[in-house]
């Protein structure tokens, strides 16, 4: 045999034996066998969005559905996830997200987290430092990264081994560009439903042109802002890399209350898309 045939024969001989010896990759994660990590308690942070609001066909808060700790049939959020994976997580996420809670709430929310001992918190914050009513109103976006980087410093210092998922503001400008023809959406939004994007919506007069690409712009901002606020935190923070805000929604996904938050669908889609980035799903 051929001096080259005999060192590759030997060299799989000795692929065979590591696999043999335990050198085979391990075994996927399941309910019976979870993968060491594993939360034992989780946390959610931020605003409406996160609490589900609305999509329980009424106009409060509905955390049943929220993508990040919902417990719902439809939804397959974060903690649905998670609890397939490790039984021991079930009845141990919490959600501190509040309907109207802007970044300055973030610090309170994360101090609760802290209490709660998460081990995983996800933070989805700023449609509401956005969603003023003028553009003059809306958080600065220095103010807006001095507040995030404020509950960041909490989670921080409280619980400095929980792994935190930042998720970037969801492309609230869209929701104008698929809904401004939709008479009851239009309907809906002259109750005030974030007039600094909303207000008007069928006007094509130059302010309101000015006045949408300016909310535009500032969302995008914040959303630079959380990614920096991340990466500043360290290597426990992992941000959705604008997965969240890169949607491309449609209006089947926002309840037809108010024809802005997510329904039960669109909170699934939430999950989903924010999910690889938690670091769980490899």
């Amino acid at each position: 045999m051929p001096r080259r045939w005999v060192a590759a024969v030997a060299c799989l001989a000795a692929l065979v034996a590591l696999a043999c010896e335990g050198g085979q990759a391990a075994p996927r994660p399941t309910r019976d066998n979870p993968r060491p990590g594993l939360p034992a308690a989780m946390a959610a942070l931020g605003d409406s969005i996160t609490a589900g609001f609305g999509s329980c066909l009424v106009l409060t808060a509905c955390e049943r559905n929220s993508w990040s700790t919902g417990d719902g049939l439809r939804v397959d959020s974060h903690y649905q996830r998670l609890e397939e994976l490790d039984p021991a997580l079930r009845g141990r996420a919490r959600n501190h997200a509040a309907p109207g809670a802007r970044a300055a709430a973030l610090a309170g929310q994360a101090e609760a987290a802290v209490r709660d001992r998460a081990d995983y918190v996800t933070v989805l914050i700023g449609a509401n430092d956005a969603c003023r009513g003028r553009i003059d109103q809306m958080t600065p976006v220095a103010t807006f990264r001095d507040e995030v980087d404020r509950g960041l410093r909490v989670l921080r210092k409280g619980r400095p081994k929980a792994r935190v998922l930042v998720v970037s503001i969801p492309d609230l400008h869209r929701l104008w560009q698929i809904g401004h023809t939709e008479p009851r959406a239009v309907r809906a939004w002259r109750y005030g439903v974030c007039p600094a994007l909303l207000a008007d919506p069928t006007s094509t007069a130059p302010t309101a042109v000015a006045r949408r690409a300016s909310f535009r712009q500032r969302i995008d901002a914040y959303n630079t802002q959380l990614r920096a606020a991340c990466k500043a935190y360290g290597s426990r923070c992992r941000y959705d890399g604008g997965a969240v805000h890169r949607v491309r929604f449609s209006l089947d996904l926002v309840n037809r209350l108010d024809w802005f938050h997510p329904n039960a669908a669109g909170q699934r889609r939430l999950a989903e898309v924010s999910w690889p980035t938690a670091g769980y799903a490899d």
